[in-house]
Parts: C-alpha cells; structure tokens; sequence
C-alpha cells in the first residue's frame, strides 16, 4: 500500500499547496479520499492519471473536501473513460451528491462509464476490495452549526471520521473534527498512521492528546500556511525529546506502509 499525501492545506486557499486529500494505492484497487477544490489540478501535480482512480470517498461536504468532485468526473469524462467509478458516501449525503453532480450536467446518458454509489452506514465494515475495508464514525465536526437546522432544515450535518485497514495494517484519517474526542473515536485501535486535521485543535493539544492514541507514526495535515512554521516549531521540539514520531505532511509526500 502507498498513500500520497494530494494536498494539505486547510479550507483557506493556498497559492502554494492543494486542500487536504489523500490516495491510497494498494495492489488491484486506487482510492482518493475527498476531492475539494482543485483536486484535479492536485492529480495531474503528483503525475497521477484520472482514469486509474477506482474509487472516491468524501468525508463531508465541506468545499474543501467534495466541491472538486464535479470537475474531475468531467476530467474523466474528457479522456475517455470507460471504467466503472465507486463513488462512497454516508447514506445521509447520497442524495445531495447525486444532484450535485447531475446538475453539473453529468448525466449518466451522455457518459461512457458508469458510476457505482456505495453508501455506508456508521460501524459497519464495508469492503473497498480484496483485503481493503474501511470503517466510518460520524464526528463532531458540525456540532457548532447545529442551532441552524431549524431556520435550514435541509442541513446535513453529517461528517465522517474513517479506519482503512489493508490485511494487518490499519490507517485512521480523522478528517476535519470538533473537538479531542474525535481523536479518540476508533477506540482500542493503535493505528500504525494516524493521519490527523491541525486546524481545529492546537498542535500543542494534539501532541499531547496523540499519546493516547498510541499510533506508530502521526501526520498532520489540513493545516495554514501561516500555521506551518508554529507547527515545525512544535514537532521539532517534540522530536528532541525522541517521544512520538509526529511529523507534518507536505503536499506529494508520499510512502509505502
């Protein structure tokens, strides 16, 4: 398995780096997990061609993380596609990424690939393919705009935290969370990555909360750019002390697990 790190950058537009996205590579299956803006541009950057992706999860439907998706199928679509593309999402965001996509005038008619929706359900396994399966946990990532659902109903204030786990190997991606308690939600599991959001939670916090986790290694990602050089700051001090293998992840960053 390899996971490249696409992008890095938090909601806020970098001229430098990509938001936050990852693909992982395994043996007979390709996965991007989100496709914020940009994403395309984010492929063509790490030399990644559209057409080998299988599968795209998004996490929540935050610009950053989905609003790209659009634009690359349309990619997919411009260069001939003709393999089947999963697409997984939460049961409670299907809906709304069906009509998004279709009224971005991708109609199923005029494509030459079919897209498979895949909708999973919190605490359930489900299989990406042979040896490869992810787990889902709603997070708390919305919970500060749930006194809006009143006034807009049509909210969907559903965010995913996810464990993919490649035979022994498991990875957790955090994704954008609410508070330290979504660090924490794939409980009695010590991931051998954790892959982990910087910019709703101090780096101080996170340093100190990661050895609760106990992962093998830590990335941190979907952080500013006025925030990185804080950031190394903190990482460095912490690599003095030889305590945990922390390390800010960069855009292309790339290894095998």
């Amino acid at each position: 398995m390899r996971i490249t790190f696409l992008g890095t950058s938090s909601g806020k537009a970098s001229l430098k780096r990509f938001h936050s996205s990852l693909f992982i590579s395994t043996v007979n299956y390709n996965l991007l997990v989100d496709a914020g803006d940009g994403i395309s541009r984010a492929l063509l950057n790490n030399k990644i061609d559209f057409n080998s992706i299988n599968g795209i999860i998004i996490t929540h439907l935050h610009a950053d993380h989905f609003s790209g998706l659009a634009s690359l199928i349309t990619q997919m679509k411009l260069t001939n596609r003709t393999s089947q593309l999963e697409i997984f999402v939460h049961e409670s965001i299907l809906q709304s990424i069906k009509e998004f996509l279709l009224r971005s005038y991708l109609i199923p008619e005029r494509m030459k690939f079919k897209i498979k929706y895949e909708p999973f359900t919190d605490n359930k396994r489900n299989k990406i393919s042979e040896r490869f399966f992810f787990s889902a946990k709603k997070n708390s990532h919305f919970e500060d705009i749930k006194k809006y659902s009143t006034k807009y109903p049509d909210l969907i204030l559903y965010s995913a935290s996810l464990l993919f786990e490649w035979g022994k190997k498991k990875i957790v991606y955090t994704s954008d969370i609410g508070s330290v308690n979504d660090l924490f939600l794939f409980k009695r599991i010590h991931p051998d990555i954790f892959i982990c959001e910087a910019t709703h939670i101090s780096t101080e916090t996170l340093v100190k909360k990661i050895k609760l986790v106990d992962p093998g290694s830590t990335y941190l990602t979907h952080y500013n750019d006025e925030d990185k050089k804080h950031i190394s700051e903190i990482l460095a001090r912490e690599a003095t002390k030889n305590l945990q293998k922390i390390f800010i992840a960069e855009d292309s960053l790339s290894f095998e697990l």
